[in-house]
């Protein structure tokens, strides 16, 4: 199996680098996958270059194919102006249509405020659900001041789970191993996702029942 990483940082070192080899270590440390980190400012150049011309230089070519043939992957973008970064967004508008139908990826982005943490949902879920991907429930957003916090450490470790969990996925007839079954949110006996533990048990009330306690009261 193949893990590409994407990271859109600007600079080097890079906060999104950083939290890009975060996940990819906890993802790695529950699968047996090789990887490979594509860095999206090395090739800014060919990017642009691809658009004017309508052909990708070798590297470039490279890059997007090496996604498309991915099992997993994950992607971090810095956050500007509340959204994806410029560049983050034109290497995926290379993408062929197709090329990540069905593939489990792993949202992350960073920024300087915790104030542009939803930009994971409003900007980076929608882009990648359009694409068809398989995206994760667990967006992993890191602000300048949440480095070194222990809440961080826990949403990579979940994200990561969650990820080694759908690049490998368990026959049916598998018991859930234990560290992979506390990323699958719990669903109740009709399949829905619900915030009671299956495992504990719970009688559903009937609605007329509840229409009926109404009018009594």
């Amino acid at each position: 199996m193949r893990l590409i990483v994407v990271s859109a940082g600007l600079s080097s070192p890079s906060s999104s680098r950083l939290l890009a080899d975060r996940l990819a270590a906890e993802t790695l440390g529950r699968v047996a996958a090789e990887s490979e980190v594509i860095e999206l400012r090395e090739l800014a150049t060919e990017i642009a270059q691809h658009f004017v011309t309508g052909f990708p230089p070798a590297r470039l070519a490279a890059a997007l194919d090496a996604v498309a043939a991915a099992d997993g992957l994950i992607t971090v973008t810095p956050v500007f102006a509340a959204s994806y970064s410029g560049l983050f967004k034109s290497f995926f508008d290379l993408l062929d249509k197709d090329a990540l139908t069905g593939k489990p990826v792993l949202l992350g982005a960073t920024g300087g405020t915790a104030r542009h943490s939803l930009a994971t949902e409003h900007a980076l879920r929608p882009l990648f659900t359009y694409l068809r991907a398989l995206v994760l429930p667990t967006a992993v957003y890191a602000a300048s001041e949440d480095w070194g916090d222990e809440g961080l450490a826990q949403r990579i470790a979940r994200a990561g789970a969650e990820l080694a969990r759908f690049m490998t996925p368990a026959p049916r007839d598998a018991a859930p191993d234990v560290d992979t079954a506390a990323a699958i949110a719990p669903r109740s006996p009709t399949g829905a996702i619900t915030s009671v533990d299956p495992s504990v048990g719970f009688e559903p009330v009937p609605f007329e029942q509840r229409l009926a306690a109404l009018r009594a009261g």
